[in-house]
Protein backbone atom coordinates (compact mmCIF):
# COMPACT_ATOMS: atom_id res chain seq x y z
CA UNK A 1 0.00 0.00 0.00
CA UNK A 2 1.14 3.76 -0.64
CA UNK A 3 0.07 6.10 1.22
CA UNK A 4 -0.21 9.60 -0.85
CA UNK A 5 0.87 11.96 1.31
CA UNK A 6 1.80 14.02 -1.69
CA UNK A 7 -2.14 14.86 -2.16
CA UNK A 8 -1.78 17.67 0.59
CA UNK A 9 0.85 19.38 -1.16
CA UNK A 10 -0.93 19.82 -4.72
CA UNK A 11 -1.79 23.57 -5.86
CA UNK A 12 -5.64 24.39 -5.14
CA UNK A 13 -7.57 23.39 -7.94
CA UNK A 14 -5.30 20.64 -8.47
CA UNK A 15 -7.72 17.25 -7.95
CA UNK A 16 -6.73 14.12 -6.80
CA UNK A 17 -8.18 12.18 -9.36
CA UNK A 18 -9.53 12.52 -13.04
CA UNK A 19 -12.01 10.83 -15.58
CA UNK A 20 -10.76 9.80 -18.50
CA UNK A 21 -13.03 10.13 -21.63
CA UNK A 22 -12.74 6.57 -23.21
CA UNK A 23 -11.81 8.04 -27.21
CA UNK A 24 -8.92 7.94 -29.79
CA UNK A 25 -6.13 10.56 -29.54
CA UNK A 26 -7.26 12.53 -32.83
CA UNK A 27 -10.98 12.97 -31.29
CA UNK A 28 -9.50 15.35 -29.54
CA UNK A 29 -8.66 17.20 -32.50
CA UNK A 30 -12.11 16.76 -34.33
CA UNK A 31 -13.64 18.03 -31.33
CA UNK A 32 -11.46 21.19 -31.21
CA UNK A 33 -11.54 22.18 -34.86
CA UNK A 34 -15.28 21.99 -34.90
CA UNK A 35 -15.61 24.52 -31.79
CA UNK A 36 -12.78 26.23 -32.67
CA UNK A 37 -12.32 26.15 -36.18
CA UNK A 38 -11.07 30.19 -36.48
CA UNK A 39 -8.30 30.05 -33.59
CA UNK A 40 -4.91 29.61 -35.19
CA UNK A 41 -3.08 26.41 -34.52
CA UNK A 42 0.08 26.54 -35.61
CA UNK A 43 2.52 29.50 -36.00
CA UNK A 44 5.63 28.21 -38.64
CA UNK A 45 8.45 30.07 -40.16
CA UNK A 46 12.02 31.27 -39.74
CA UNK A 47 15.06 34.49 -39.03
CA UNK A 48 15.59 35.74 -42.28
CA UNK A 49 19.32 36.71 -41.69
CA UNK A 50 19.42 38.78 -45.15
CA UNK A 51 16.44 40.66 -44.13
CA UNK A 52 18.54 42.14 -41.12
CA UNK A 53 17.16 38.86 -38.71
CA UNK A 54 13.63 40.00 -39.45
CA UNK A 55 11.49 36.67 -38.33
CA UNK A 56 8.89 35.59 -40.98
CA UNK A 57 6.09 33.21 -40.39
CA UNK A 58 2.97 31.99 -41.58
CA UNK A 59 -0.27 31.19 -39.48
CA UNK A 60 -2.61 27.71 -39.34
CA UNK A 61 -5.89 27.73 -38.07
CA UNK A 62 -7.47 24.75 -36.19
CA UNK A 63 -10.21 24.34 -39.46
CA UNK A 64 -7.60 24.67 -41.70
CA UNK A 65 -5.52 22.10 -39.87
CA UNK A 66 -8.18 19.65 -39.63
CA UNK A 67 -8.62 19.88 -43.13
CA UNK A 68 -5.01 18.96 -44.07
CA UNK A 69 -5.20 15.79 -41.59
CA UNK A 70 -8.33 14.35 -43.13
CA UNK A 71 -6.93 14.81 -47.05
CA UNK A 72 -3.54 13.08 -45.67
CA UNK A 73 -5.54 10.12 -43.95
CA UNK A 74 -7.50 9.91 -47.40
CA UNK A 75 -3.94 9.84 -48.92
CA UNK A 76 -2.35 6.88 -46.39
CA UNK A 77 -5.32 4.95 -47.29
CA UNK A 78 -4.95 5.08 -50.70
CA UNK A 79 -1.39 3.60 -50.42
CA UNK A 80 -2.54 0.84 -48.09
CA UNK A 81 -2.16 2.11 -44.42
CA UNK A 82 -4.62 0.23 -42.21
CA UNK A 83 -5.41 0.00 -38.38
CA UNK A 84 -1.74 -1.22 -36.74
CA UNK A 85 0.57 -0.40 -39.50
CA UNK A 86 3.41 1.39 -38.42
CA UNK A 87 3.88 5.17 -39.70
CA UNK A 88 7.27 6.73 -39.01
CA UNK A 89 7.13 10.62 -39.07
CA UNK A 90 11.07 11.27 -39.46
CA UNK A 91 10.59 15.33 -38.91
CA UNK A 92 11.42 18.33 -36.99
CA UNK A 93 8.86 20.29 -35.73
CA UNK A 94 6.41 21.71 -38.59
CA UNK A 95 3.23 21.98 -39.79
CA UNK A 96 3.87 18.67 -41.84
CA UNK A 97 4.86 16.49 -38.70
CA UNK A 98 1.51 17.80 -36.34
CA UNK A 99 -0.34 16.90 -39.71
CA UNK A 100 0.92 13.36 -40.46
CA UNK A 101 0.73 12.16 -36.67
CA UNK A 102 -3.04 13.06 -36.25
CA UNK A 103 -3.89 11.73 -39.90
CA UNK A 104 -1.66 8.44 -38.53
CA UNK A 105 -3.89 8.47 -36.08
CA UNK A 106 -7.15 8.42 -37.86
CA UNK A 107 -6.00 5.75 -40.03
CA UNK A 108 -6.38 3.37 -36.99
CA UNK A 109 -2.30 3.16 -37.65
CA UNK A 110 0.70 3.82 -35.10
CA UNK A 111 3.08 6.93 -35.34
CA UNK A 112 6.76 5.94 -34.83
CA UNK A 113 8.18 9.43 -34.09
CA UNK A 114 11.97 9.59 -35.68
CA UNK A 115 14.74 11.89 -34.65
CA UNK A 116 15.67 13.81 -38.15
CA UNK A 117 19.62 14.18 -36.47
CA UNK A 118 19.70 10.06 -36.46
CA UNK A 119 22.54 8.79 -38.87
CA UNK A 120 21.47 5.66 -41.21
CA UNK A 121 22.33 3.08 -38.14
CA UNK A 122 20.12 4.48 -35.40
CA UNK A 123 16.67 5.25 -38.58
CA UNK A 124 17.59 1.87 -39.54
CA UNK A 125 17.06 -0.01 -36.42
CA UNK A 126 13.88 1.94 -35.76
CA UNK A 127 12.39 0.93 -38.87
CA UNK A 128 13.27 -2.59 -38.80
CA UNK A 129 12.14 -2.61 -35.35
CA UNK A 130 9.21 -1.31 -35.70
CA UNK A 131 8.21 -2.49 -39.05
CA UNK A 132 7.51 0.71 -40.66
CA UNK A 133 5.21 0.64 -43.74
CA UNK A 134 5.16 4.30 -44.72
CA UNK A 135 8.55 7.22 -43.69
CA UNK A 136 7.41 10.95 -43.90
CA UNK A 137 11.14 12.43 -43.85
CA UNK A 138 12.64 15.97 -44.22
CA UNK A 139 14.55 16.44 -48.09
CA UNK A 140 17.00 17.35 -46.17
CA UNK A 141 17.41 13.79 -44.42
CA UNK A 142 15.66 11.98 -47.14
CA UNK A 143 19.49 10.16 -48.38
CA UNK A 144 19.69 8.65 -45.40
CA UNK A 145 16.30 7.30 -45.89
CA UNK A 146 17.70 6.26 -49.16
CA UNK A 147 20.47 4.45 -48.20
CA UNK A 148 18.57 2.04 -45.32
CA UNK A 149 15.70 1.30 -47.81
CA UNK A 150 17.34 -1.94 -49.43
CA UNK A 151 17.23 -3.33 -45.87
CA UNK A 152 14.04 -2.69 -44.81
CA UNK A 153 11.49 -5.48 -46.24
CA UNK A 154 8.58 -4.18 -44.48
CA UNK A 155 9.23 -0.07 -45.35
CA UNK A 156 6.94 0.09 -48.80
CA UNK A 157 6.08 3.86 -49.44
CA UNK A 158 8.32 6.68 -48.30
CA UNK A 159 6.80 10.36 -48.55
CA UNK A 160 9.77 13.88 -48.60
CA UNK A 161 8.38 17.12 -47.38
CA UNK A 162 10.16 19.82 -47.90
CA UNK A 163 10.36 22.26 -44.86
CA UNK A 164 9.75 25.42 -46.80
CA UNK A 165 6.06 23.79 -47.68
CA UNK A 166 4.33 26.31 -44.94
CA UNK A 167 6.68 29.32 -45.16
CA UNK A 168 5.17 32.63 -46.11
CA UNK A 169 5.92 33.41 -49.72
CA UNK A 170 8.66 36.07 -49.34
CA UNK A 171 10.26 33.70 -47.02
CA UNK A 172 9.56 30.85 -49.51
CA UNK A 173 11.14 32.62 -51.79
CA UNK A 174 14.26 33.67 -50.02
CA UNK A 175 14.55 29.97 -48.82
CA UNK A 176 14.57 28.70 -52.74
CA UNK A 177 16.83 30.79 -54.11
CA UNK A 178 19.15 31.25 -51.18
CA UNK A 179 18.85 27.84 -49.13
CA UNK A 180 17.58 24.79 -50.34
CA UNK A 181 19.79 23.25 -52.83
CA UNK A 182 23.08 24.99 -50.84
CA UNK A 183 21.83 23.29 -47.76
CA UNK A 184 20.70 20.04 -49.16
CA UNK A 185 16.98 20.69 -49.47
CA UNK A 186 16.24 20.04 -52.80
CA UNK A 187 16.16 16.74 -54.07
CA UNK A 188 15.41 14.79 -57.18
CA UNK A 189 13.10 11.77 -56.52
CA UNK A 190 11.32 11.49 -59.78
CA UNK A 191 13.35 8.00 -60.44
CA UNK A 192 12.72 6.27 -56.75
CA UNK A 193 9.79 3.82 -56.41
CA UNK A 194 6.95 4.14 -53.98
CA UNK A 195 8.76 7.95 -53.31
CA UNK A 196 6.46 10.80 -53.30
CA UNK A 197 6.17 14.68 -52.10
CA UNK A 198 3.95 15.17 -49.49
CA UNK A 199 2.10 18.20 -51.39
CA UNK A 200 1.65 15.74 -54.19
CA UNK A 201 0.36 13.69 -51.83
CA UNK A 202 -2.39 15.77 -50.35
CA UNK A 203 -3.37 17.05 -54.08
CA UNK A 204 -4.60 13.58 -55.00
CA UNK A 205 -6.30 12.79 -51.50
CA UNK A 206 -9.85 13.87 -52.60
CA UNK A 207 -13.00 12.70 -50.41
CA UNK A 208 -13.59 11.98 -47.12
CA UNK A 209 -11.33 9.38 -44.69
CA UNK A 210 -12.63 6.09 -44.42
CA UNK A 211 -13.95 5.24 -40.97
CA UNK A 212 -11.98 3.52 -38.73
CA UNK A 213 -13.16 1.77 -35.31
CA UNK A 214 -10.11 2.67 -32.67
CA UNK A 215 -10.33 1.85 -29.17
CA UNK A 216 -8.68 3.16 -26.01
CA UNK A 217 -6.03 0.29 -25.39
CA UNK A 218 -4.89 0.39 -29.14
CA UNK A 219 -1.70 1.51 -29.40
CA UNK A 220 -1.10 4.85 -30.78
CA UNK A 221 2.99 5.56 -30.68
CA UNK A 222 5.89 3.20 -30.29
CA UNK A 223 7.47 6.07 -28.35
CA UNK A 224 11.82 4.79 -28.82
CA UNK A 225 13.30 5.16 -25.39
CA UNK A 226 16.83 6.99 -26.14
CA UNK A 227 19.08 4.19 -26.29
CA UNK A 228 21.88 6.17 -23.72
CA UNK A 229 21.73 2.36 -21.86
CA UNK A 230 21.45 0.22 -24.43
CA UNK A 231 19.49 -0.89 -27.46
CA UNK A 232 16.49 1.65 -28.38
CA UNK A 233 12.94 0.07 -27.45
CA UNK A 234 9.57 0.80 -28.34
CA UNK A 235 7.55 2.10 -25.49
CA UNK A 236 4.21 0.49 -26.48
CA UNK A 237 1.79 4.13 -25.72
CA UNK A 238 -1.71 3.33 -25.74
CA UNK A 239 -4.50 6.15 -26.67
CA UNK A 240 -5.69 5.98 -23.09
CA UNK A 241 -1.89 6.69 -22.15
CA UNK A 242 -1.72 9.10 -24.61
CA UNK A 243 -5.41 11.07 -23.16
CA UNK A 244 -4.31 10.38 -19.75
CA UNK A 245 -1.17 12.22 -19.82
CA UNK A 246 -2.59 14.76 -21.27
CA UNK A 247 -5.70 15.63 -19.02
CA UNK A 248 -3.00 15.01 -15.87
CA UNK A 249 -1.03 17.94 -17.17
CA UNK A 250 -3.61 19.63 -17.63
CA UNK A 251 -5.21 19.05 -14.18
CA UNK A 252 -1.40 20.59 -13.45
CA UNK A 253 -2.34 23.85 -14.27
CA UNK A 254 -5.75 24.80 -13.70
CA UNK A 255 -5.48 28.63 -14.79
CA UNK A 256 -4.87 27.43 -18.18
CA UNK A 257 -7.87 28.58 -20.38
CA UNK A 258 -9.35 27.41 -23.36
CA UNK A 259 -8.43 29.06 -26.76
CA UNK A 260 -6.44 31.62 -24.92
CA UNK A 261 -2.71 29.90 -24.36
CA UNK A 262 -0.41 29.91 -26.74
CA UNK A 263 2.53 27.66 -26.41
CA UNK A 264 6.41 27.92 -27.08
CA UNK A 265 6.64 24.49 -28.63
CA UNK A 266 10.58 24.47 -28.93
CA UNK A 267 11.27 20.53 -27.26
CA UNK A 268 11.25 18.05 -30.36
CA UNK A 269 7.55 16.73 -31.23
CA UNK A 270 9.45 13.28 -31.56
CA UNK A 271 10.21 13.41 -27.78
CA UNK A 272 7.57 12.10 -25.67
CA UNK A 273 7.63 14.94 -23.69
CA UNK A 274 7.31 17.44 -26.25
CA UNK A 275 4.25 15.25 -27.87
CA UNK A 276 2.16 15.33 -24.66
CA UNK A 277 3.19 18.56 -23.32
CA UNK A 278 3.25 20.67 -26.44
CA UNK A 279 1.30 19.34 -29.10
CA UNK A 280 -1.60 17.14 -27.89
CA UNK A 281 -2.15 19.42 -24.93
CA UNK A 282 -2.04 22.63 -27.14
CA UNK A 283 -4.67 20.34 -29.32
CA UNK A 284 -7.03 19.73 -26.33
CA UNK A 285 -6.69 23.09 -25.39
CA UNK A 286 -7.24 25.11 -28.39
CA UNK A 287 -4.01 26.37 -28.08
CA UNK A 288 -1.54 28.29 -30.43
CA UNK A 289 1.60 26.11 -31.16
CA UNK A 290 4.81 28.04 -31.91
CA UNK A 291 6.75 25.99 -33.48
CA UNK A 292 10.78 26.06 -33.14
CA UNK A 293 12.56 23.60 -35.49
CA UNK A 294 15.30 24.25 -34.07
CA UNK A 295 15.93 24.92 -30.82
CA UNK A 296 19.65 26.00 -30.58
CA UNK A 297 19.01 28.96 -32.58
CA UNK A 298 18.24 31.46 -29.68
CA UNK A 299 17.97 34.29 -31.47
CA UNK A 300 14.89 32.14 -33.14
CA UNK A 301 13.77 31.28 -29.95
CA UNK A 302 13.81 35.39 -28.66
CA UNK A 303 12.44 36.81 -31.53
CA UNK A 304 9.39 34.40 -31.47
CA UNK A 305 8.62 34.33 -27.56
CA UNK A 306 9.29 38.42 -28.32
CA UNK A 307 7.08 38.64 -30.97
CA UNK A 308 4.31 35.86 -30.39
CA UNK A 309 3.61 36.49 -26.72
CA UNK A 310 4.13 32.66 -25.50
CA UNK A 311 1.75 32.11 -22.13
CA UNK A 312 3.26 28.50 -21.58
CA UNK A 313 7.12 27.24 -22.42
CA UNK A 314 7.55 23.47 -21.64
CA UNK A 315 11.62 23.32 -22.00
CA UNK A 316 14.86 21.57 -20.52
CA UNK A 317 17.73 22.65 -19.02
CA UNK A 318 19.37 23.68 -21.79
CA UNK A 319 17.02 25.99 -23.08
CA UNK A 320 16.32 28.02 -20.17
CA UNK A 321 20.41 28.28 -19.82
CA UNK A 322 20.76 29.47 -23.20
CA UNK A 323 18.22 31.96 -22.74
CA UNK A 324 19.55 33.32 -19.32
CA UNK A 325 23.01 33.43 -20.68
CA UNK A 326 22.12 35.47 -24.16
CA UNK A 327 24.01 38.78 -24.23
CA UNK A 328 20.71 40.55 -25.52
CA UNK A 329 18.45 38.71 -23.54
CA UNK A 330 17.35 42.22 -22.39
CA UNK A 331 16.27 43.06 -25.73
CA UNK A 332 13.71 40.98 -25.94
CA UNK A 333 10.38 41.01 -24.12
CA UNK A 334 9.62 37.72 -22.84
CA UNK A 335 7.22 38.83 -19.70
CA UNK A 336 4.29 36.52 -21.33
CA UNK A 337 5.59 33.34 -20.05
CA UNK A 338 3.46 32.34 -17.15
CA UNK A 339 4.10 28.74 -16.45
CA UNK A 340 6.89 26.23 -17.87
CA UNK A 341 7.94 22.99 -17.16
CA UNK A 342 11.45 21.82 -17.50
CA UNK A 343 11.97 17.92 -17.63
CA UNK A 344 14.62 15.64 -19.58
CA UNK A 345 17.62 16.51 -17.26
CA UNK A 346 18.16 18.28 -13.71
CA UNK A 347 16.93 21.81 -13.99
CA UNK A 348 19.81 23.81 -11.77
CA UNK A 349 18.41 26.14 -9.08
CA UNK A 350 20.35 29.06 -10.16
CA UNK A 351 19.09 28.49 -13.48
CA UNK A 352 15.33 28.37 -12.03
CA UNK A 353 15.59 31.88 -10.13
CA UNK A 354 17.33 33.84 -12.52
CA UNK A 355 14.67 32.55 -15.38
CA UNK A 356 11.77 33.59 -13.19
CA UNK A 357 13.24 36.61 -12.12
CA UNK A 358 13.95 37.67 -16.24
CA UNK A 359 9.93 36.84 -17.36
CA UNK A 360 7.99 37.07 -14.26
CA UNK A 361 6.61 33.44 -14.51
CA UNK A 362 6.92 30.34 -12.88
CA UNK A 363 9.61 27.68 -13.62
CA UNK A 364 9.24 24.38 -11.86
CA UNK A 365 11.44 20.61 -12.62
CA UNK A 366 9.28 17.86 -13.44
CA UNK A 367 10.09 14.43 -14.21
CA UNK A 368 8.91 11.46 -16.55
CA UNK A 369 9.86 9.11 -19.52
CA UNK A 370 9.06 7.66 -22.39
CA UNK A 371 7.61 4.35 -21.09
CA UNK A 372 4.80 6.67 -19.22
CA UNK A 373 4.02 8.78 -21.74
CA UNK A 374 6.16 10.90 -20.16
CA UNK A 375 5.05 12.94 -16.98
CA UNK A 376 4.88 11.06 -13.51
CA UNK A 377 6.23 14.22 -11.33
CA UNK A 378 5.81 17.95 -11.00
CA UNK A 379 6.46 20.55 -8.77
CA UNK A 380 3.48 22.52 -7.83
CA UNK A 381 3.62 25.78 -10.58
CA UNK A 382 2.54 27.69 -7.46
CA UNK A 383 3.29 25.87 -4.00
CA UNK A 384 5.89 24.96 -1.98
CA UNK A 385 9.49 24.59 -3.03
CA UNK A 386 12.40 22.04 -1.70
CA UNK A 387 15.89 23.51 -2.13
CA UNK A 388 17.73 20.93 -4.22
CA UNK A 389 16.98 18.48 -7.16
CA UNK A 390 13.46 18.21 -6.27
CA UNK A 391 11.30 16.36 -8.76
CA UNK A 392 8.29 17.66 -7.33
CA UNK A 393 4.78 15.15 -6.52
CA UNK A 394 3.58 12.85 -8.65
CA UNK A 395 0.40 13.71 -10.69
CA UNK A 396 -3.49 12.85 -10.27
CA UNK A 397 -4.28 9.13 -10.00
CA UNK A 398 0.00 8.51 -10.27
CA UNK A 399 1.21 6.00 -7.34
CA UNK A 400 5.00 6.35 -6.84
CA UNK A 401 6.98 4.07 -4.56
CA UNK A 402 11.16 3.75 -3.61
CA UNK A 403 12.04 0.11 -4.08
CA UNK A 404 15.02 -1.46 -2.79
CA UNK A 405 17.88 -2.28 -5.24
CA UNK A 406 18.67 -5.34 -4.83
CA UNK A 407 15.42 -7.23 -5.23
CA UNK A 408 13.03 -3.99 -6.21
CA UNK A 409 10.43 -5.91 -4.14
CA UNK A 410 10.40 -4.18 -0.95
CA UNK A 411 9.31 -0.51 -0.52
CA UNK A 412 11.39 1.75 0.85
CA UNK A 413 10.66 4.36 3.73
CA UNK A 414 10.81 8.07 3.45
CA UNK A 415 14.63 9.27 3.08
CA UNK A 416 15.55 5.96 1.77
CA UNK A 417 17.55 5.65 -1.65
CA UNK A 418 15.98 3.06 -4.26
CA UNK A 419 14.80 2.61 -7.38
CA UNK A 420 11.63 4.94 -8.65
CA UNK A 421 8.78 2.72 -9.33
CA UNK A 422 5.48 4.19 -11.20
CA UNK A 423 1.92 3.01 -11.40
CA UNK A 424 -0.60 5.87 -13.28
CA UNK A 425 -2.90 5.68 -16.64
CA UNK A 426 -0.03 7.07 -18.21
CA UNK A 427 2.08 3.89 -18.03
CA UNK A 428 2.85 1.76 -21.21
CA UNK A 429 1.76 -1.56 -22.27
CA UNK A 430 4.75 -2.87 -22.87
CA UNK A 431 7.56 -2.68 -25.11
CA UNK A 432 6.87 -3.49 -28.95
CA UNK A 433 7.77 -7.10 -29.51
CA UNK A 434 10.51 -7.53 -26.48
CA UNK A 435 8.31 -9.94 -24.07
CA UNK A 436 11.67 -10.27 -21.69
CA UNK A 437 12.47 -6.48 -21.25
CA UNK A 438 8.51 -5.84 -20.71
CA UNK A 439 9.06 -8.37 -18.11
CA UNK A 440 11.60 -6.60 -16.48
CA UNK A 441 10.52 -3.53 -16.48
CA UNK A 442 6.84 -4.10 -15.87
CA UNK A 443 6.96 -5.94 -12.58
CA UNK A 444 3.57 -6.72 -10.09
CA UNK A 445 2.14 -3.82 -11.61
CA UNK A 446 5.31 -1.40 -11.11
CA UNK A 447 7.20 0.97 -14.05
CA UNK A 448 10.48 0.43 -12.99
CA UNK A 449 12.45 3.33 -14.17
CA UNK A 450 15.85 2.46 -13.82
CA UNK A 451 16.50 6.00 -11.67
CA UNK A 452 17.41 6.19 -8.41
CA UNK A 453 15.39 8.40 -6.39
CA UNK A 454 14.00 9.38 -2.77
CA UNK A 455 11.13 10.78 -0.63
CA UNK A 456 10.45 12.72 1.51
CA UNK A 457 7.93 12.73 4.59
CA UNK A 458 5.88 15.52 2.72
CA UNK A 459 5.85 13.26 -0.66
CA UNK A 460 8.57 15.09 -2.79
CA UNK A 461 10.66 13.35 -4.53
CA UNK A 462 14.19 13.95 -5.78
CA UNK A 463 16.37 11.80 -8.61
CA UNK A 464 19.47 10.81 -6.99
CA UNK A 465 20.85 9.54 -10.53
CA UNK A 466 20.72 7.34 -13.13
CA UNK A 467 21.19 3.44 -11.87
CA UNK A 468 23.22 3.17 -14.88
CA UNK A 469 24.90 6.34 -14.52
CA UNK A 470 26.11 5.75 -10.53
CA UNK A 471 29.83 5.89 -10.31
CA UNK A 472 31.23 3.66 -8.20
CA UNK A 473 33.98 4.98 -6.16
CA UNK A 474 37.49 3.72 -5.26
CA UNK A 475 36.45 3.52 -1.74
CA UNK A 476 33.02 1.37 -1.88
CA UNK A 477 31.11 4.74 -2.55
CA UNK A 478 28.21 4.96 -4.30
CA UNK A 479 28.82 8.31 -6.64
CA UNK A 480 25.74 9.98 -7.99
CA UNK A 481 26.88 12.68 -11.18
CA UNK A 482 24.07 15.14 -10.53
CA UNK A 483 24.87 16.11 -7.14
CA UNK A 484 28.29 16.55 -8.24
CA UNK A 485 27.00 18.57 -11.37
CA UNK A 486 24.42 20.85 -9.11
CA UNK A 487 27.26 22.26 -7.25
CA UNK A 488 29.99 22.38 -10.52
CA UNK A 489 26.75 24.61 -12.13
CA UNK A 490 27.04 27.01 -8.95
CA UNK A 491 30.18 28.04 -9.65
CA UNK A 492 30.20 31.79 -10.57
CA UNK A 493 32.42 30.83 -14.43
CA UNK A 494 30.63 27.80 -15.51
CA UNK A 495 27.80 27.73 -17.72
CA UNK A 496 27.32 23.76 -18.04
CA UNK A 497 28.62 21.09 -16.50
CA UNK A 498 28.81 17.32 -16.54
CA UNK A 499 30.06 14.55 -14.20
CA UNK A 500 30.90 10.76 -15.20
CA UNK A 501 32.98 8.05 -13.94
CA UNK A 502 36.26 7.19 -15.65
CA UNK A 503 37.10 2.93 -15.32
CA UNK A 504 40.23 2.37 -13.25
CA UNK A 505 40.27 -1.02 -14.50
CA UNK A 506 39.15 -4.79 -13.02
CA UNK A 507 37.42 -4.27 -9.39
CA UNK A 508 39.35 -1.02 -8.91
CA UNK A 509 36.38 1.21 -9.27
CA UNK A 510 36.16 4.45 -10.86
CA UNK A 511 37.54 7.84 -10.30
CA UNK A 512 35.00 11.00 -10.84
CA UNK A 513 35.71 13.26 -14.04
CA UNK A 514 34.15 16.59 -14.37
CA UNK A 515 33.57 18.16 -17.59
CA UNK A 516 32.67 21.86 -17.91
CA UNK A 517 31.95 24.92 -20.71
CA UNK A 518 33.01 28.06 -19.25
CA UNK A 519 30.67 30.98 -19.23
CA UNK A 520 32.01 33.77 -21.99
CA UNK A 521 35.07 35.62 -21.35
CA UNK A 522 36.04 33.62 -18.47
CA UNK A 523 39.17 31.45 -18.02
CA UNK A 524 39.43 29.18 -15.20
CA UNK A 525 42.35 25.97 -14.57
CA UNK A 526 41.59 22.94 -13.56
CA UNK A 527 43.12 23.07 -10.26
CA UNK A 528 40.86 26.22 -9.45
CA UNK A 529 37.98 23.88 -10.28
CA UNK A 530 38.84 21.05 -8.27
CA UNK A 531 39.66 23.08 -5.33
CA UNK A 532 36.15 24.57 -5.11
CA UNK A 533 34.34 21.23 -5.23
CA UNK A 534 36.54 19.99 -2.13
CA UNK A 535 35.01 22.96 -0.27
CA UNK A 536 31.40 21.76 -1.02
CA UNK A 537 31.57 18.27 -1.09
CA UNK A 538 32.91 14.73 0.58
CA UNK A 539 36.33 13.83 -0.67
CA UNK A 540 35.52 10.52 -2.20
CA UNK A 541 33.25 13.10 -4.44
CA UNK A 542 35.55 15.61 -5.76
CA UNK A 543 36.90 15.13 -9.53
CA UNK A 544 39.75 13.95 -9.92
CA UNK A 545 40.23 15.29 -13.54
CA UNK A 546 38.78 18.40 -15.24
CA UNK A 547 38.04 18.97 -18.47
CA UNK A 548 37.48 22.10 -20.50
CA UNK A 549 35.41 22.09 -23.63
CA UNK A 550 33.82 24.47 -25.58
CA UNK A 551 30.22 22.64 -25.07
CA UNK A 552 29.11 18.94 -24.16
CA UNK A 553 27.21 16.67 -26.34
CA UNK A 554 23.46 16.99 -26.13
CA UNK A 555 20.41 14.87 -27.55
CA UNK A 556 18.17 16.77 -29.55
CA UNK A 557 15.60 17.18 -26.32
CA UNK A 558 18.83 18.98 -24.84
CA UNK A 559 19.92 16.09 -22.61
CA UNK A 560 23.59 16.34 -22.27
CA UNK A 561 25.04 12.68 -23.04
CA UNK A 562 27.38 11.37 -19.96
CA UNK A 563 28.48 8.15 -22.26
CA UNK A 564 29.39 9.80 -25.30
CA UNK A 565 31.98 11.87 -23.39
CA UNK A 566 33.07 8.77 -21.82
CA UNK A 567 33.29 6.87 -24.98
CA UNK A 568 35.44 10.29 -26.58
CA UNK A 569 37.89 10.13 -23.71
CA UNK A 570 38.70 6.57 -24.10
CA UNK A 571 39.27 6.75 -27.89
CA UNK A 572 41.81 9.96 -27.21
CA UNK A 573 42.91 7.11 -24.70
CA UNK A 574 42.39 9.80 -21.89
CA UNK A 575 40.58 9.39 -18.74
Amino acid sequence: MVDKVWLTEYDQGVPATLQYPSVPMHQILLDTAARYADRTALIFGNVVEPLGGRLMDKGMTYGQLLALVQRFTVALQKLGVKKGDRVAVHLPNCPQFVVAYYATHLCGAIVVPCNPQYVARELRHQLKDSGAKVLVTLSLTYPIAKQVRAELPDLEHIIVVNIKEYFPGMLKLLFTLAKEKKEGHFQDISADANTYWFQDQLKGAEGQPQPVQVGPEDTAVLMYTGGTTGLSKGAQLTHRNLIANMLQVRAWMPELQPSKERVLTAIPLFHSFGMTVCMNLAVYLASMMILIPNPRVMDHVLKSINQHKPTVFPGVPAMYVGIVNHPDVKKYDISSIKACISGAAGLPPEVQESFEKLTGGKLVEGYGLSEATPVTHCNPIHGKRKDGSWIGLPMPDTLAAIMDLESGERQLGSGEIGELCIQGPQVMKGYWEMPTETANSLRDGWLHTGDIAQMDTDGFFRIVDRKKDMILGTGGYNIYPREVEDVLFEHPKILEAAVAGISLGQDKGERVKAYVVLKPGETATEEEIIEYCRQNLAPYKVPKAVSFRSELPKSMVGKILRRVLVEEDLKRGQG
